[in-house]
């Protein structure tokens, strides 16, 4: 049986982390569903944004098989939010079609707009966890090209792990 190498907790280099699951629900382990699940990653190919710290570094060690993650830049966050953003409102998906249902739900916050929006996401600001939370995972296409290796790891030519600012372009791919 082959296992997986150790390796130590990466750091994080930036305010902001996109995680975005590549792979289906085959021979899972409970476990390894539990920590998708709480992360918000229910879907094969849906995303979301975290502050990275040392839990979710951990918990992104415990999946990394099974997604992708990296430090996207603001174009790609306000692109993502623009296209595909959905907001959370009574557990239904609503879609963000115009301001007065941010300033419903996160007035209280000062966020009035879209633009408020994107800026606490990607400078992780004060109210990042209600956006966050306020916020439906992002549901992406397939990439035009598909996968490459998707069990293995970036760095090694596949498409799990840690692509850090690399993630922009599969963002536009998938978008």
């Amino acid at each position: 049986m082959k296992r997986r190498v150790k390796r130590k907790v990466p750091e994080a280099n930036s305010n902001t982390m996109i995680i975005i699951r590549i792979q289906g629900k085959k021979d899972m382990h409970p476990r390894t569903r539990k920590v998708l699940y709480s992360l918000g990653l229910r879907r094969r190919f849906s995303a979301v944004f975290v502050k990275p710290s040392e839990g979710i570094m951990a918990k992104l060690q415990r999946v990394e098989p099974y997604v992708t993650y990296g430090y996207p830049n603001l174009k790609s966050i306000k692109e993502l939010i623009y296209k595909k953003g959905h907001a959370r409102m009574e557990q239904r998906k609503v879609p963000l079609t115009d301001n007065n249902i941010i300033e419903q739900e996160l007035g209280k916050f000062g966020i009035v707009c879209i633009e408020d929006m994107v800026h606490q996401i990607y400078n992780a600001g004060p109210h990042f966890k209600e956006v966050a939370r306020f916020m439906w995972p992002f549901e992406l296409n397939k990439p035009a090209e598909g996968l490459k290796g998707s069990k293995t790891i970036f760095k090694e030519g596949g498409d799990t792990g840690n692509r850090e600012d690399l993630i922009n372009e599969l963002i536009n791919k998938m978008n």
